[in-house]
Order: structure tokens, then C-alpha cells, then sequence
């Protein structure tokens, strides 16, 4: 072979591992590409849990009241599970075995407690689960009373807040003092005040002051002095 012919082969060569080595961090720059790009996918899926949390907790601390419409199932014993059961006006249900037995002012999950143990004299280990398939009572209400252009009570929904329920009601009055308003809360028997600046939410996009609501909450919006 001649030495031209040589060089030839020896530049072939060189050109081949050159472009070889391109190849593969090519390779590697996709892959970081790739690895770059599912990161903020990542992130969204991880992120997307935390509104499914937040609307369990509010199904969970719901309080059943009176013209709720509830729905019982009792593990294993279809005949003692109902569907449309009423919360009476006393705030009672009558279900298969326990005719008599309060509901309102309890949760789901605390009257389904409730229910296992009046049921454990009759059948052994009862699991019942409760679901409110239509909550139309006063304790499922919001109140928003003073100075708002139309007070009225409003069906509670999950995701509520302050600000939904002040435009259900038509905003405020002219005299309205919205930064003296007040939500009145039921806890653990006990009612808690919340002090909210309404005009600082309406007028400023004061967001700190969008609180959540929960059912029975009242909000009162008192009349300006001057």
C-alpha cells in the first residue's frame, strides 16, 4: 500500500472515531433534554394532590343537619343499607334495627361510628359508611347577613370562600363597614370569631382575607358609623 493510500485510511479512521464520539454526547445532551423536560411534569403531578386533601377535609368535617338526605351502607348486610335516607326535621334518621338515632350536628364518618356500635348488639363487627347525597339543611347553609345588598342564607359547596359568598349576595352596601366584618363559626360547640377586612379583599385584592368557609358559617357585615 502506498503511503498516500495510507494517509487516506489513517484520516478515515480519525474522522470515524471523531464522529462516533459526537454521536454519543449527542446522545447524552438528549437524554439531559429529556431528564430537563419531565422535571416540571413531575412537579405538576406532585402538586396537583394537594386540592384533592383540601376537598377531603372539608367532605370530612361536613355536619349533617336537618332535610340532609343520607345514604347508608353497612358492610356485608345489604338489607340493613339504605339509600334517600332523611334527616327529620328533629335532626333523627330511622334506618333498619335503629329507628330512632340523632344525626344532625354530627359528621359523616362520627355518625357511621355511631351507628357500628348501636349495630354491634345485633350483628358482630358492623362497618358502616355514611354519604350525604344531598345536604339542603340549615346546617349546610351559609349565612350572610348586614350590610350586604342581598342577605340570605346560600347553600354551602365545597371550595367556598368568603369572597364567593359576598358576590352571591350582591357586594356591599354604601354603609357597609367591610373592614369590621365578621365570620361567626361553630367549633367544638363553642363559636369562634374571625375578623375580616372585606373592603381590603374587594377593593385592594387583599387575598389573606378570602378565608375558606365551612357549613353553618355566618358572616356579618356591620353598618358603618359614619
Amino acid at each position: 500500500m502506498s503511503t498516500d493510500n495510507r494517509t487516506h485510511f489513517l484520516q478515515a479512521g480519525t474522522m470515524l472515531r471523531i464522529a462516533s464520539r459526537m454521536a454519543g454526547f449527542s446522545l447524552i445532551a438528549v437524554g439531559l433534554a429529556l431528564g430537563l423536560a419531565g422535571a416540571p411534569a413531575r412537579a405538576q403531578a406532585g402538586t396537583a394532590a394537594s386540592p384533592a386533601a383540601t376537598k377531603g377535609d372539608a367532605a370530612k368535617n361536613y355536619v349533617i343537619g336537618p332535610g340532609d338526605v343520607l345514604d347508608i351502607f353497612v358492610w356485608q348486610n345489604p338489607d340493613l343499607s339504605q339509600k334517600g335516607v332523611p334527616v327529620r326535621p328533629d335532626g333523627r334518621i330511622s334506618t333498619p334495627l335503629i329507628p330512632n338515632i340523632v344525626a344532625a350536628g354530627k359528621t359523616p364518618v362520627a355518625l357511621a361510628q355511631d351507628m357500628d356500635k348501636a349495630l354491634s348488639a345485633y350483628i358482630r363487627s358492623p362497618r358502616v359508611t355514611v354519604i350525604v347525597s344531598r345536604a339542603v339543611g340549615v346546617l349546610s347553609q351559609v349565612q350572610v347577613i348586614g350590610q350586604v345588598m342581598h342577605p340570605e342564607s346560600m347553600p354551602y359547596h365545597e371550595g367556598m370562600t368568603v369572597l364567593d359568598a359576598v358576590l352571591a349576595a350582591g357586594g356591599l352596601t354604601p354603609y357597609a363597614a367591610g373592614n369590621r366584618a365578621r365570620l361567626e363559626r361553630q367549633v367544638d360547640g363553642q363559636v369562634e370569631t374571625l375578623h375580616l377586612k372585606l373592603s381590603n379583599l374587594i377593593n385592594k385584592g387583599d387575598l389573606s382575607q378570602n378565608l375558606a368557609l365551612q357549613p353553618g358559617d355566618v358572616l356579618v357585615v356591620p353598618e358603618s358609623l359614619f
